[in-house]
């Protein structure tokens, strides 16, 4: 009997359809918010201590994710936000990607694993505040905010922000 239940979980484990199963592909659909709302503003430190404040980046369409590094999704859709942001280098656009709760360590073994270093700025969410007053749920969370700084856009799970949908819904958050 040993030898069929190690022979079961061989195959489970090592099948490509439950590599399939365990690795999902990346959507790219964005939910669109019915009443835009005023996103919350918010002060953040980065790995450096550099402070950041929210309500600088109005004038800009910002695509803000909320992630952690223990998070699959998390850690396969920043290459695709790397992509975005340097696509729209020196437009009204930008990528804040904020950590929840881990320390700075943490951050930047993960980030450097990862085979695109983000060049994007990581702000750190250590008590989870900033992500309460979202209403983040799960991980990975992102919202594409306008100029105006209001939540046009949300996404609850991985997702490919370079494709050519999200750019179009970025382009034209970046028009008005």
């Amino acid at each position: 009997m040993p030898k069929i239940i190690i022979f079961i979980f061989t195959v489970l484990f090592t099948s490509t359809s439950f590599a399939a199963w365990e690795q999902p592909e990346l959507g790219y659909q964005l939910s669109k918010i019915a009443k835009p709302v005023p996103a919350p503003n918010f002060r953040l430190e980065d790995m450096d201590e550099n402070k950041y404040d929210f309500s600088e980046y109005r004038g800009q369409v910002v695509l803000l994710n909320f992630w952690a590094s223990w998070c699959p999704p998390c850690k396969r859709e920043m290459p695709s936000m790397e992509r975005v942001y340097q696509n729209h280098q020196g437009d009204d656009f930008t990528v804040l990607a904020i950590n929840q709760m881990e320390n700075d360590d943490l951050i930047f073994n993960f980030t450097g694993e990862l085979d695109v270093q983000p060049t994007f700025d990581i702000l750190l969410d250590t008590d989870s505040k900033v992500s309460l007053a979202y209403g983040v749920r799960g991980l990975p969370t992102t919202y594409l905010i306008d100029k105006k700084g209001h939540i046009r856009y949300r996404a609850v799970g991985g997702r490919e922000f370079d494709h050519p949908e999200v750019e179009k819904i970025i382009e034209a958050l970046m028009k008005e």
